[in-house]
């Protein structure tokens, strides 16, 4: 039978002792009546061990544990358990994604939580209540059950809710990625969550679609200017707009150096957010590797203000401007800048209104480049003179391992420049797989 082994420092085997108790946790802890402390105790006991328990006893506790609570046991969480696998004491995933866990179904699962911990909780859409789930989180930051925890889509959180989240956030020493999305941050949600990162070990946190424009964004950026320890930050889908929100990243992007990947997509940033956004970008020396601008109303105006400072921008590894009104305009706004930047390793211009004289003008950015790998302009109007282009570059480009184009050729007067497409497609996908070759014989 399948078993779970604790070489994991982070595994939890046993209940905590008091070694650990400074951690101020505050578990729920409720006594039996007299005639059940006995047999109470001696379950305690036998879950003491967790090391010799087999994935098989797990589950006949926690179907006890059901039956102690008055609740159905979860046929999806039954069926996890049966095919969990155990390695180094953590299990992929416990996924509760759209099951409906009231407080009594939340106390059940305790049983599980101090049997095995996991990669990865997901509570998405779990209807949680406000004593369910502050006693659930209690019971992840007790037993130290996960690295990552999804609990978006859950509207019901109370303050209970919110409190026990923060407690999670600042007091547990394994917990690294929290996702909080769909669920509106304002007031009371979004001052406990920012005081919560001021002192955490959280180094992602998505935080998408969550009504963060305006004073939550102020005070979410307030305290992560002093966090040191938050890698990637996803912010898309928050209506955030190009005065005080694009106003806030910069001031974010000025402070905080330890921030590496910022998504802002989705939003209404504009020519003038981002003009903003340089500002702080200009400070980004190192840092700041990746940024995502997807979709968010730039036009080759906007693009001015970035060309001014993408030379400067030695870390930056990843830009995405994918699904903005660039046009051929924009794109000749940023090539000096691209060609002078020595870090670009990926450059997102799909959907970007640009035809055959902007992928010329990308052409000549490749020819001269040392170390883009990997350009998409998809769903751009690109036809056989813009692949003539690009072939000829990548014919001198050793970097380029993946360059992105609609496989079907685009709608052309004559049939011959059809044929011209397919031919010119074949052959920049063959010089990319050298450059890929290349690559693969220097590691």
């Amino acid at each position: 039978m399948t078993r779970c082994s604790d070489s994991d420092n982070y595994g939890v085997t046993s209940f905590p002792s008091l070694t650990r108790l400074p951690k101020q946790c505050k578990k729920h802890v409720s006594f039996p009546p007299d005639e059940e402390i006995v047999s109470g105790f001696a379950e305690c006991k036998d879950m003491s061990n967790v090391d010799s328990l087999t994935l098989a006893e797990v589950i006949e506790a926690y179907k006890r544990s059901c039956d102690k609570h008055q609740v159905e046991p979860n046929a999806k969480i039954l069926e996890q358990l049966e095919q969990a696998i155990c390695l180094n004491g953590r299990s992929p995933c416990l996924d509760l994604k759209g099951e409906r866990l009231d407080s009594h179904s939340c106390e059940a699962l305790e049983v599980i939580l101090k049997s095995l911990s996991f990669d990865f909780i997901n509570l998405q859409a779990a209807e949680l209540e406000e004593n369910g789930v502050s006693s659930l989180l209690d019971m992840i930051l007790y037993y130290e059950s996960t690295t990552h925890l999804d609990i978006s889509d859950n509207t019901g959180m109370g303050i209970s809710g919110w409190k026990a989240l923060s407690h999670l956030i600042k007091q547990s020493v394994c917990l690294c990625r929290l996702d909080v999305c769909n669920v509106a941050l304002q007031q009371y949600p979004v001052q406990v969550l920012s005081t919560a990162l001021l002192n955490s070990r959280l180094t992602v946190l998505r935080l998408q679609s969550a009504q963060l424009s305006g004073r939550p964004l102020f005070t979410l950026v307030g305290a992560l200017k002093n966090n040191r320890m938050l890698r990637e930050l996803y912010l898309s889908n928050n209506g955030l707009n190009s005065e005080q929100d694009s106003m806030q990243i910069r001031d974010l992007l000025r402070y905080n150096s330890i921030i590496h990947y910022l998504d802002l997509s989705n939003n209404t940033i504009s020519d003038s957010g981002l003009e903003e956004i340089c500002g702080g970008l200009r400070v980004q020396t190192e840092g700041l590797k990746v940024l995502i601008l997807w979709n968010n109303q730039i036009s080759p105006n906007g693009l001015v203000h970035l060309a001014n400072v993408l030379p400067v921008l030695n870390s930056l590894e990843t830009l995405n401007l994918g699904d903005n009104n660039l046009q051929n305009r924009g794109i000749h706004a940023l090539r000096e800048a691209l060609i002078k930047n020595r870090s670009l390793l990926h450059l997102g211009l799909r959907h970007t209104d640009i035809t055959c004289e902007g992928a010329v003008a990308l052409a000549e950015f490749l020819a001269e480049s040392r170390q883009i790998q990997h350009l998409d302009v998809c769903e751009n109007e690109v036809r056989a003179g813009g692949l003539m282009a690009f072939c000829l570059a990548l014919r001198i480009n050793r970097s380029i391992t993946s360059l992105g184009l609609d496989r079907t050729p685009k709608q052309e007067q004559e049939d011959f420049l059809m044929e011209t497409q397919k031919s010119l497609l074949r052959e920049i996908g063959e010089l990319c797989e050298g450059n890929r070759a290349a690559a693969a014989t220097l590691l």
